[in-house]
């Protein structure tokens, strides 16, 4: 399970994002994706049941509004958490429900208004919780903590219901658990995409092109951050890909073509010879080829296209487990030749 908790000022925009369908989609989009992936996109959200309020969204923002006012301090009075079943697991409404007011006690608003909604968009279950931090009697529930009091109601209810577990923030975990591996299919699946376009771009501005065909954004800054379309981010740090390391790979990028169009003016150059001297015998220009043949193989840039080649290969493939570069690309005084020029 997989679990989320923020505050915020907005009940409107809150309530109305957990009671509504996704705004980008067109209804005529929502029915074929309801098709494609046998979902619910169009009315995604089913209201499992409201706790000390009730009625349309209007109604609730105006209501939970009110209520809040009895606190005059209070800046974040939106609580909002939502709870994510792992891939596999699915237990009945009543469960959620019975997930849903555990949760909403975990956090100390049980006896506020608050209401529990199913989104049927996704593959897993999943619901949010929408409450106010205001109680009645004019009390704020606390939110301190509260990603570590998630990480551990998260443990707590995948035992009582007999779910899968999923491993909590890095921050959060005991020693032991640090030491197990984790998966993250989302981070798996932009690495590799990562990987492709990185391997087909000729520059910076091809690479955010052909990640932009694949529904991902980039910001670069004094590092790289990649957005996928459902607008969870991710360090290229984190999935073995961080700035340094892709500026790397069009720097050797750069140098391979250079060393490739040398290649082909020095090809130009054996062949204009051989054009001079079409007025020589036979045996003459067959002994000239066969120079020039040995004249390519033999020519000094063919070891630093190799050895280029191999360069973007390695880092291409290369996953350092905490998202640096490996210990043999890292900059250094530079050296005479090549290895000096790629500052390795």
């Amino acid at each position: 399970m997989i679990g989320y908790i923020g505050t915020g000022k907005s009940f409107a925009g809150c309530i109305g994002y957990c009671l509504e369908d996704k705004k980008n989609l067109t209804k005529e989009e929502k029915r074929h994706l309801s098709f494609k992936d046998n979902l619910q996109h169009l009315n995604r959200a089913e209201v499992l049941f409201y706790n000390r309020c009730f009625g349309d969204k209007k109604e609730l923002v105006r209501d939970f509004i009110d209520v809040s006012k009895l606190s005059r301090k209070i800046e974040n009075p939106v609580l909002h958490m939502s709870l994510r079943l792992a891939p596999g697991d699915a237990i009945t409404k009543s469960q959620l429900e019975q997930i849903g007011r555990k949760c909403a006690a975990e956090f100390g608003v049980a006896d506020n208004q608050y209401l529990c909604i199913l989104h049927k968009d996704t593959a897993e279950q999943h619901i949010h919780i929408v409450a106010n931090r205001v109680g009645f009697d004019g009390r704020v529930a606390s939110d301190s903590n509260s990603y570590k009091r998630m990480a551990a109601l998260c443990r707590k209810l995948e035992k009582e219901f007999n779910l899968r577990e999923v491993l909590s923030p890095r921050k959060f975990l005991t020693d032991s658990e640090k030491g197990l591996q984790r998966h993250d299919k989302r981070k798996q699946t932009l690495a590799a995409e990562v990987g492709k376009c990185l391997s087909l771009a000729g520059s910076f501005a091809d690479f955010e092109r052909l990640l932009g065909e694949r529904n991902y954004s980039i910001i670069k800054g004094r590092g790289i951050t990649f957005i996928d379309d459902r607008k969870v981010k991710v360090k290229g740090s984190d999935i073995g890909f961080p700035l340094s390391k892709i500026n790397k790979i069009f720097e050797v990028k750069r140098q391979l073509a250079n060393k490739r169009n040398e290649e082909i003016e020095y090809r130009k150059t054996l062949d204009n010879q051989l054009v001079a001297a079409s007025h020589l015998t036979l045996r003459d220009r067959t002994a000239l080829q066969i120079n020039h043949m040995n004249a390519l193989k033999a020519w000094s840039g063919r070891q630093e296209i190799d050895t280029l080649g191999s360069l973007i290969e390695i880092l291409l493939r290369y996953e350092q487990p905490n998202g640096e570069i490996p210990y043999q690309f890292i900059r250094r005084k530079k050296k005479k030749g090549l290895w000096g020029e790629l500052g390795l």
